[in-house]
């Protein structure tokens, strides 16, 4: 059968029901149970395939995902939501031209389709083709006026963009249709000229206590008061809305920090020191991973090598840990098991695939910067696939760098380590410990930078930086601030100013941060005031 839902009996039209609607429910086991009856029973039918692919790619199982889709439009060709699944598996396996390409076909084919226009601007954002996401979401949004996941990229990408008044008034677009929307709150609080402050809190609470306020709205909603709070110096204050933030967010984002212990070992352990590199000593060159904490210094470091002239920087990819993860999927183990298996053609091999996912950021120059915070784990990795390749590990003050995390609105996934001074305490002692083994077992791979050295003498350390990654000096690197780039990250703001000396903010909430001092090892916690 090829058609319509029309075409199954009431049985399986009923079970499909369900099955899409676990999906929608983030319900995997139950969606992927029901799914997998229904392509046995109709291993076929179009829709049924689609829904197939759907479930798989929650599942992160892309190249099931992409097989599935595949053989629904053989059937269906011109379905502009089968393209819309479609591309969206092309971009997760870096097939990022081809991705845009499918979309822009099923907006072509669809034009009314406010979903395809949708993914068009997502997708182009990441594709860094700014003018063209603006003109997709636009669209989207005179095709569905209501589509706030829209009004919200539209709003964040005028504030990549450095237009402060087009994304303030993005956002006050949102809050006149949507009063309780958290993530619009926090965009604004993130613009010094938005002009919210004290004034504002009553709102904020109020919207808070909405019925259609979602815990993630409530969550959202907590950062943006803490912060107004924090500006105004009501310290105390703001540490009572932020506890009382985490503890929900927590509910949302579980953390098992002995798993995580567990898993940083494993890695350390699979990639002892080494003398030789398993791939050509010259893959990877271009590459420069920048590997660090979040809030630590690795948007600054990108924008001042992105402001030379032969480097692109293209933000945090998550191309190295998808390669990792198809490795996974092709052995049918989990990372590192089968790191000690790997021969070095199967590590030219893994190389070559991420520099295949990753070659459209080098088209235009000859270096590329990866900044995905979580690099850090994977040193020994990049070391054996891209020998070529260079390492910028990005290091601030511990304190400053775990306090600047918790007070940071963080949605994406696995950042649950950031709800409790334990966790926060955990992680950075093992970033910490996995920095110290690269550093030791490759020696010379590993280029550190201490963000507190940067903002002290800039041109040393920067010249230091350009050595390191094979660059000429620039004087546009010193002058990072006047770079028009779009920015992808939480400091996207402050890189836009000059460089300011005091940005550290543990010293005014004193003995109020004494627990995470505890948790980070302090021995002395009076002197630490």
């Amino acid at each position: 059968m090829t058609g319509g839902l029309q075409e199954l009996d009431a049985d399986s039209r009923a079970r499909f029901e369900r099955a899409a609607q676990a999906l929608a429910a983030g319900n995997l086991r139950e969606s992927d149970a029901l799914s997998r009856g229904l392509l046995e029973r109709h291993p076929g039918q179009s829709d049924v395939l689609h829904l197939v692919a759907g479930v798989r790619a929650r599942l992160g199982n892309h190249a099931g995902a992409l097989q599935a889709i595949r053989r629904a439009l053989a059937t269906r060709p011109d379905d502009a939501a089968f393209l819309c699944t479609f591309a969206g598996q092309l971009a997760a396996v870096g097939q990022l031209d081809d991705a845009l390409a499918t979309l822009r076909r099923a907006c072509g084919l669809q034009p009314g389709l406010a979903m395809a226009w949708y993914n068009l601007g997502v997708l182009s954002v990441r594709a860094m083709r700014f003018d063209e996401a603006d003109a997709a979401l636009r669209r989207a949004i005179e095709l569905a006026p209501d589509h706030l996941q829209a009004r919200l990229q539209r709003a964040d990408l005028a504030k990549m963009s450095g237009r402060d008044d087009d994304a303030r008034a993005a956002y006050r677009a949102v809050l006149g249709k949507h009063p309780a929307c958290g993530d619009a709150w926090w965009g604004l609080s993130d613009i010094r000229q938005a002009g919210l402050g004290e004034d504002d809190i009553p709102a904020m609470q109020a919207a808070m206590r909405a019925r259609d306020a979602s815990e993630r709205d409530r969550i959202a909603l907590g950062f943006s008061i803490a912060r107004l709070l924090d500006r105004s110096n009501r310290c105390a204050e703001a540490m009572a809305v932020l506890k009382e933030t985490h503890a929900h967010a927590q509910r949302l984002q579980p953390w098992d920090t002995a798993m995580f212990a567990r898993g940083v070992d494993a890695i350390l352990a699979a990639f002892p020191p080494a003398e030789d590199a398993a791939s050509p000593a010259e893959l990877g060159k271009g590459v420069i991973f920048i590997a660090s904490l979040p809030r630590s210094g690795s948007t600054l470091a990108e924008q001042m090598l992105a402001s030379h002239s032969r480097v692109e920087g293209a933000g945090e990819l998550q191309d190295l840990p998808q390669v990792l993860l198809e490795e996974s999927t092709r052995r049918g183990q989990h990372y590192p098991a089968w790191v000690a298996s790997m021969s070095p053609e199967d590590w030219r091999r893994l190389g070559e695939r991420y520099l295949a996912r990753t070659a459209r950021w080098r088209r235009q120059k000859t270096f590329h910067v990866d900044k995905l915070p979580g690099n850090w784990l994977h040193v020994g990795a990049i070391r054996a696939m891209l020998p070529g390749a260079k390492v910028v590990v990005c290091r601030r003050d511990p304190l400053e760098t775990c306090f600047s995390c918790w007070r940071q609105y963080m949605t994406a996934a696995g950042q649950g380590w950031t709800h409790r001074f334990e966790d926060l305490a955990a992680y950075w002692n093992g970033f910490d410990r996995a920095v110290r083994h690269w550093q030791q077992a490759l020696p010379g791979f590993v280029h550190v930078q201490q963000y507190e050295h940067v903002i002290a003498d800039p041109a040393v350390t920067l010249r230091a930086l350009l050595d390191y990654c094979g660059l000429p000096f620039e004087q546009a690197c010193l002058e990072f601030h006047r770079n028009p780039r779009e920015v992808r990250s939480p400091s996207a703001m402050q890189v836009r100013e000059p460089l300011k000396r005091d940005t550290a903010r543990a010293s005014r909430y004193g003995a109020l941060l004494d627990p995470l001092r505890a948790a980070l090892g302090f021995v002395d916690i009076m002197s630490a005031h």
